[in-house]
């Protein structure tokens, strides 16, 4: 039985689908995304078909494999549907040709959409399904969500009947997302439609081996043309067949369809031949006009292929004099547009014709209104109608714009129209739809709902347009005239025109803090006189307030749909409460009870905090009021940018447009929007100057400024600074500067601050506190303070942040984790990256008109960015490098022969050759390029032509930094072919992979990345199978750089990484972990950064490097950066966020099975051996000989004091060995002595030790009981080959006591050994050494450098004998830093001092010694600490460990505390 119910078009098509599919293959595209969403959900929930099975849905990589699959699946005799739009349709078109040519009857269900061509737009036209009208498929199209129901049905019984695929079209956002009151079809009066003797003869023709055949056969030219034409009978029945089953549907709903369908006057002397959505509109204004005398009628186009000019001309009433055609869609250079060649074609054959013009409207869902199809009526009045027209827009190039000289208001009267501005993610379009199915679904009212967005993620603006009434609702277009205006949005007020078109009497509520006095100061004059003038009923309301008194922060989406509720007069108030909380149980019980009250709670305070505001009658005649004052924009930002985001930018002309979508940088900055509730506030005398709250910043509103005395003189009061901190900043004052107004308040910034939370450097407080003071004092900062971006490196965490970021104040989401990665690499290398971009998150928020966040430097560079397609974002990259390699080649032939060239000065010569040296070095390249354009003088006089060609060619000196942006996506999906091949080619350029782990642009369905457990759309009943490890497949290769990075657990890890990456001269990829708001955050985004550390703590992301570098020096290439176990908490991790917790709720089992799937998943992987763990694929990349012997000890470093224990295992391995490196030991009281970057060398040093030796053994562990320590290389052990008789006894290290002491070194057996331990009460305060002799297969090691944080040796003696035997327990928490290894040296080298003497103890953990050289060290010997990185504070003092590297004795020099200094020496032999 037929049911009334609200739902949008592309529910109404999946709800056909679903019915007569066996199975479905889908990928996720706006606006088509939502149908494969229904199928997958509905299949979750177990729903049965009509074949009385759950219908099998198949997620691919992209929609050409989407299409492969469907194809894959009719072949195999199964009912088959798929869903896409746009650039996705068009990469099914090899499929389509093949599935037709077979005579499959598949479905194609496609919400039609723009194609990206001078840009992208994911809004709705005609473009897609036009450039798929040869393939052989059957076209139906829908002009509402009703016909959407309707046709889908008639599509997939006319693919049966005919056995041709159809695809099934309709108008992408303006019917996909419109949300009508229709009438549902019975799946059983379904039933008794369907052909099943059809359907048995389609089963029986599938492939199989019980009764095979075979099909897509190759053929010659002799057979193939005849073989084409085969197929002309099956189209020929095919109008017949669709008109047939037309009639079937009527049968059952009472709603009759042609194949072309005519309203209007039947004596229409003008009619308009239309498709889609615009036969609504068209449908009301024709009623319009006949009602006033006029003549005028509607055609509606269905079956748009195979088209039927017989039955075309059957529709038309012989009275037209005059028809016009439109188009959705643009064909440049054609003679018309497809369907206005049609009906020409039509009328041609049939030998007479009317006058027949044709036109083009709502490309990229422009709005087509009533006016607008009058305008066309108004058209053929004329004697010589314009043909090939546009409407809808003004064309002052060309002149083929029709003029819309008025509106007419074509709505049903008694329909009550409402419009809703709100800010993304405050819950306003999710309330509306709500509002819309309430009032849909439990009244006899009819609804309709329509929601229009900017490009920008959570935190754009919204508009929310609702109409009901008594009577059917045909009007496809945007509210105008308006009888209920909400802004949810104070700052909006000033902002865009709210009250435009809002009807006298009419009701405006605001969302605001503002008291009537505070209106009066806030409110534009203009906001005041039509509220007084028009007489409206005036609310506020501080939902603010409410939601976060209850505990839903920003989220006041239920306090303004109570307020709707209460002053609308739509439902009975006390009604719509109570359907409201049904709603919100309904709604928000998948994300547990504590939501759904917080809700409620709302709704209960929401009915109190409506004020009405008396607002006096002088408003009618105000004048003063809030005013925006944009005295300095340039052109551009006059002309087109504040128009458009003023959303006027219907009003712009073609001649405003730049032709080939081209946008200048820095344009993001105009905006101002002022949509935080909250903003941070500096407190300066807790700041410590880290600058990481800068450093995350998704939007980089908060940065460093330094300023010297002359630039602060006249600063505001405000204007507070402080000394700055570090030595490169001496004399400076620092202080943190806040974009108030382009903040979004996220409080990542807060989060990250290091300081104490009672002494936090930041603080959340209200904008409006805020926003005056910081915004004049950033005009005086940028005003008058400069960047000081030369005096710190930028490859530290502080350093970069004295960079200007050229990615600034985006439309991403409130606390992205993407924007930080690209902020930072932008002060790493903005100002020579060229950027390619696939279609995704990054790209909208990227470059979405008519602004940008990527911005220029002081010289005016900055990123070039550009975006190709979805998938193909690496061959785009790849291709821009491989054609600024041979620009750059020419421009290095032009070079040398300059270079040549006689009569050309030294200096540029110098500068020539450096450069020619120097080109693939991107300092190097710019220096030495800097001074050739500043020295071509001599090379005009003796070659003009040569300098001046060096002279245009002078962009080209710089080596550029190409990057690749794309999410997981991309990477995993539909890009991985083209990034794999890229990959491998070996080219110079680099990938950054931002992995949110789901679909986020599209609105967040499940991808490769997409963890187990995790519930995500198109994985409605949890991913049932393991993410995809992108970064142990490119390592594979062996000459990637791979890196696996997460912001919020290593900040100096990313800025290894990216600097490592982009200086490698090969492909780097880097995989960034990127927490997206899709992933339900239960902390809230602000919580990103923290939820990254947690996620490399509970081992759910790995942090590592891959670096081919290091194998060419014949280390280990893999750095295992964060080495540590899982803390254990996984579980919590995993229940802190809705895509785990979510299916708790919906299947517990499952969810407690799934999860624990996924701990064991990741608990495996840490505990792989380290050989699998770190080189997983192919042999060793290492030439290691035979015969050589390796050991390795680990020891846990969590191990609890009461029976805890971890077996420590030695493997010894007859090949495997990488040799030895020497690495000097830091130490962390030591780093401040030690220059910045030769610290971070020998860092990297310990890790590559560490990794290179343990890439070669296996390491197990035998946890006993709850043991959540982590296993850790905490020492390696040198082992050389010696025979077991020249085993030399173990050395003992004693502790320098005080100043002045000399420490000899002396040889004791192993019971001296012993008793020594055994006498000393105090071994766990002392340094104690531990040289255990490891006798087996003849091996001889020494274990060097296992302390405590405090240095002290914590192995008890009876640790150290088990140590002996291969098993050790530790009996106390160990924490280790690094490793020291003795290596060799050369043999020559000696040291002639008998013994050194302690000079003296520093507090800053400092030894000096005395004049080694006057104790005779050999020249040698210093050389050789040189070579390992050893700084001098002066040639005579040591103040770092310094280790020589003889096979049999070792000398160290170590800083340590009072008491704990000690030297150790033989004066025999080094």
């Amino acid at each position: 039985m037929a049911k009334m119910k609200t739902m949008d078009g592309n529910n109404a098509t999946a709800y056909i689908a679903y019915a007569l599919s066996d199975t479905a293959a889908i990928y996720p595209i706006t606006p088509s995304s939502v149908m494969g969403e229904v199928m997958d959900e509905m299949a979750a929930k177990g729903c049965k078909n009509l074949m009385g099975q759950t219908v099998t849905v198949r997620e691919m990589q992209s929609e050409a494999g989407a299409a492969g699959a469907v194809h894959g699946m009719l072949a195999a005799g199964s009912l088959t549907s798929t869903y896409t739009a746009s650039q996705g349709l068009l990469l099914m078109i090899p499929n389509m040709y093949k599935i037709a040519g077979e005579l499959l009857p598949g479905v194609f269900h496609v919400s039609a959409r723009a194609l990206a061509s001078h840009a992208l737009s994911i809004f709705g036209d005609h473009q897609d399904v036009m450039a798929c009208r040869q393939t052989g498929f059957a076209f139906l199209c829908s002009s509402s969500v009703q016909e959407c129901m309707d046709m889908a049905l008639v599509a997939h019984l006319s693919a049966l009947d005919a056995s041709v695929p159809f695809c099934h079209f309709f108008d992408g956002f303006r019917t996909s997302h419109e949300v009508q009151k229709i009438e549902t079809i019975d799946y059983e009066d379904i039933r008794k439609l369907v052909p099943w003797d059809k359907v048995e003869e389609f089963r029986a023709n599938a492939m199989n081996p019980e009764h095979p055949h075979i099909r897509g056969t190759a053929q010659n030219p002799d057979i193939y043309f005849q073989n084409r034409e085969a197929c002309n009978l099956y189209y020929d029945a095919v109008p017949g067949i669709v008109l047939e089953n037309m009639k079937k549907v009527a049968a059952i709903t009472g709603r009759k369809h042609r194949l072309f369908d005519y309203v209007g006057h039947p004596e229409a002397d003008r009619v308009i031949i239309s498709m889609g959505s615009s036969c609504e509109v068209i449908q009301e204004t024709v009623n319009y006009l006949n009602e006033r005398g006029q003549r005028v009628g509607l055609v509606k186009v269905h079956l748009f292929r195979p088209f039927s000019a017989e039955h075309l001309l059957q529709a038309i009433p012989a009275t037209a004099t005059t028809i016009t055609v439109l188009d959705r869609t643009k064909e440049p250079g054609s003679l018309g547009e497809p369907l206005y060649q049609d009906v020409c074609t039509a009328f041609m054959e049939k030998g007479e014709a009317p006058t027949i013009v044709g036109g083009r409207y709502g490309l990229g869902s422009k709005d087509f209104t009533p006016g607008m199809a009058k305008a066309v009526f108004d058209n053929m009045l004329g004697l010589a109608p314009k043909n090939h027209f546009t409407v809808g827009i003004h064309d002052d190039v060309t002149n083929l714009s029709l003029d819309v000289e008025e509106e007419i208001d074509t709505v049903p009267a008694g329909t009550v129209q409402c419009k809703f501005f709100g800010l993304g993610a405050d819950g306003t379009v999710g309330a509306n739809k709500q509002a819309v199915k309430i009032i849909g679904d439990n009244t006899d009212m009819y609804a309709q709902a329509y929601f229009a967005y900017d490009s920008k993620k959570s935190g754009g603006f919204t508009v929310s347009h609702l109409r009901f009434g008594k009577s059917p609702i045909q009007s496809s277009y945007l509210i105008t005239q308006a009888d209920y205006i909400a802004c949810h949005k104070a700052a909006y007020v000033t902002q865009y025109d709210i009250l435009d078109g809002i009807k006298d009497g009419g009701t405006f509520v605001l969302n605001s803090n503002w008291s009537l006095e505070d209106m009066e100061k806030h409110l534009p004059a203009s906001m005041k006189r039509t509220i007084a003038r028009k007489h409206l009923k005036f609310f506020n309301v501080d939902a603010v307030a409410v939601a976060q008194e209850v505990g839903l922060g920003g989220r006041i989406n239920m306090i303004m749909q109570t307020a709707f509720f209460k002053l609308a007069n739509v439902i009975d108030f006390d009604k719509a409460v109570a359907l409201l909380k049904e709603s919100i149980k309904k709604t928000y019980g998948m994300k547990g009870d504590k939501i759904v009250n917080m809700n409620i709670a709302a709704v209960d305070k929401g009915m109190d905090a409506l004020v009405e505001i008396k607002y006096p009658e002088s408003w009618a005649d105000a004048t003063e009021g809030a005013e925006v004052c944009h005295c300095g924009d340039d052109d551009y930002i006059a002309g087109v940018v504040r128009p458009i985001l003023a959303q006027r930018g219907d009003k712009l002309p073609v001649s405003a447009m730049e032709p080939a979508g081209i946008m200048p940088l820095g344009t993001a900055a105009c905006e101002k929007r002022g949509v935080a509730i909250n903003v941070p506030e500096w407190v300066a005398d807790n700041c410590i100057q880290c600058c990481q709250c800068s450093f995350v910043c998704p939007h980089a509103a908060i940065r460093p400024v330094v300023a010297n005395d002359e630039e602060l003189a006249g600063a505001p009061e405000s204007f507070v600074t402080v000394p700055a901190k570090g030595k490169e900043l001496t004399g400076m004052k620092f202080r943190m500067q806040v974009y108030a107004e382009d903040c979004l308040g996220c409080g990542s910034c807060v989060e990250v601050c290091p300081t104490k939370p009672e002494k936090r450097a930041l603080t959340m407080k209200p904008l409006d506190t805020q926003i005056d003071a910081q915004v004049a004092n950033l005009a005086f900062a940028e005003a008058n303070v400069s960047i000081k971006d030369d005096l710190m490196a930028r490859d530290t965490v502080k350093g970069s942040q004295l960079q200007q970021p050229l990615h600034e104040f985006s439309g991403a989401c409130a606390g992205c984790g993407e924007t930080p990665y690209v902020k930072v690499l932008t002060q790493l290398f903005g100002e020579r990256m060229l950027i390619a971009n696939a279609t995704g998150c990054s790209s909208i928020w990227g470059a979405s008109s008519p602004t940008t966040p990527y911005t220029t430097n002081k010289d005016g560079f900055g990123p070039a960015w550009g975006n190709s397609l979805f998938e193909d974002a690496a061959e785009f990259g790849c291709g821009i490098g491989l054609g600024y390699k041979q620009r750059r080649g020419a421009l290095a032939l032009a070079v040398k022969e300059a270079l040549a060239t006689e009569g050309i000065d030294d200096e540029l010569k110098a500068s020539l050759q450096g450069w020619l040296d120097n080109m693939e070095d991107a300092e190097g390249s710019r220096k030495f390029g800097e001074e050739i354009l500043d020295n071509l003088d001599s090379l005009s006089e003796a070659n003009h032509a040569l300098a001046h060609k060096l002279w245009d060619m002078g962009d080209l000196f710089t080596k550029k930094s190409v990057w690749i942006f794309g999410g997981d996506g991309w990477a995993y999906d539909i890009g991985y072919g083209g990034l794999d091949h890229v990959l491998a080619s070996g080219d110079d350029i680099n990938v950054l992979v931002m992995d949110t782990e789901v679909y986020s642009n599209t609105g967040g369905q499940a991808s490769k990345s997409t963890p187990l457990g995790a519930i995500a759309q198109f994985a409605a009943a949890g991913k049932r199978i393991g993410k995809k490890d992108l970064g142990r497949m490119a390592m594979s290769y062996g000459y990637v750089y791979v890196a696996s990075i997460a912001m919020g657990a290593d900040k100096q890890q990313v800025l290894k990484a990216f600097r490592e990456a982009e200086a490698y001269k090969g492909p780097s990829l880097i995989i960034a972990y990127a927490p997206c708001i899709n992933q339900g955050i239960r902390k809230g985004m602000g919580k990103s950064q923290e939820e990254e550390k947690l996620a490399v703590q509970t081992g759910y992301w790995p942090l590592y490097r891959f670096n081919p570098e290091l194998a060419k020096e014949g280390k280990n290439p893999f750095q295992l950066d964060y080495t540590k176990d899982p803390n254990g908490e996984l579980q919590a991790f995993l229940a802190g966020e809705t895509r785990f917790a979510a299916l708790d709720k919906k299947d517990p089992e499952v969810s407690k099975q799934l999860k624990a799937e996924l701990d064991k998943a990741y608990n495996e992987r840490h505990a792989l051996p380290v050989a699998q763990r770190l080189t997983p694929l192919g042999d060793s990349p290492y030439d290691i000989p035979r015969g050589v012997h390796v050991a390795f000890l680990i020891v846990d470093r969590n191990v609890q004091r009461h029976g805890k224990r971890i077996q420590v295992i030695q493997r010894v391995f007859q090949r495997h060995i990488h040799k030895v490196l020497h690495v000097v030991r830091l130490n962390a009281g030591r780093k401040r002595q030690l220059d910045r970057r030769a610290c971070l060398d020998h860092r990297a040093r310990v890790h590559a030790l560490l990794n290179d030796v343990a890439a070669f053994i296996r390491v197990a562990r035998a946890p006993v009981g709850d043991l959540k320590g982590q296993v850790r290389v905490l020492a390696l052990v040198e082992i050389f080959k010696v025979l077991p008789h020249k085993l030399r006894h173990l050395h003992l290290l004693r502790p320098a006591e005080k100043v002045g002491e000399k420490v000899r070194i002396q040889e004791i057996s192993d019971a001296e050994h012993s008793q020594h331990d055994a006498d000393d009460p105090c071994r766990e305060r002392d340094v104690r050494a531990l040289f255990c002799r490891l006798a087996r297969r003849g091996l001889r090691g020494r274990l060097l450098s296992l302390r405590d944080e405090n240095s002290r040796w914590l192995l008890s003696l009876a640790a150290r004998q088990r140590l002996r035997k291969i098993i050790g327990v530790v009996d106390k928490p160990l924490n280790v830093e690094c490793v020291l290894i003795v290596g060799k040296i050369e043999d020559h080298v000696r040291v002639l001092a008998e013994n050194f003497e302690v000079r003296e103890h520093s507090r800053r953990r400092r030894v000096a010694l005395g004049d080694i050289r006057r104790h005779g060290v050999h020249c040698d010997l210093l050389e050789a600490l040189r070579d390992i990185g050893v700084q001098f504070a002066r040639h005579d003092r040591l103040g770092v460990d310094v280790l020589n590297r003889d096979g049999n004795r070792g000398v160290a020099v170590e800083g340590r505390p009072a008491s704990q200094h000690f030297v150790h020496h033989d004066a025999k032999r080094v």
